[in-house]
C-alpha cells in the first residue's frame, strides 16, 4: 500500500490542478475509480494532465496508451506506480 502522505498529496494535486471545484480531497477514496461511473468524472484530457503532473511533481514518466490504463485506475494505483518508479 502506498504511503498515506503520497495518497493525500496526489488527491490534493488532482483537486487543485484539475479544477475539481467543491471536491474535498479527503472524500476521494484511495481505491475509487478516477474515470467512469462512480468516479471523479475525469476524461482523456484529464489523463494527459495527470501524466504531466506526475512527471513535473515526481520526475516519473507515465507510459502512453493502454499501458497507462491500470496506472490511472485509482489514486492508489497511481501512487503505487510513482513509488515503484522512484525506487528503480
Amino acid at each position: 500500500m502506498p504511503s498515506p502522505a503520497l495518497l493525500r498529496e496526489i488527491k490534493g494535486l488532482l483537486v487543485s490542478e484539475l479544477n475539481l471545484a467543491g471536491k474535498d480531497p479527503a472524500t476521494i477514496a484511495d481505491d475509487g475509480p478516477l474515470f467512469g461511473e462512480g468516479g471523479l468524472g475525469l476524461d482523456s484530457l484529464d489523463a494527459l494532465q495527470i501524466a504531466m503532473l506526475v512527471e513535473e511533481h515526481y520526475g516519473v514518466r507515465v507510459p502512453e496508451g493502454d499501458e497507462a490504463r491500470p496506472i490511472f485506475r485509482s489514486v492508489a494505483t497511481l501512487a503505487e506506480f510513482i513509488e515503484r518508479s522512484k525506487a528503480q
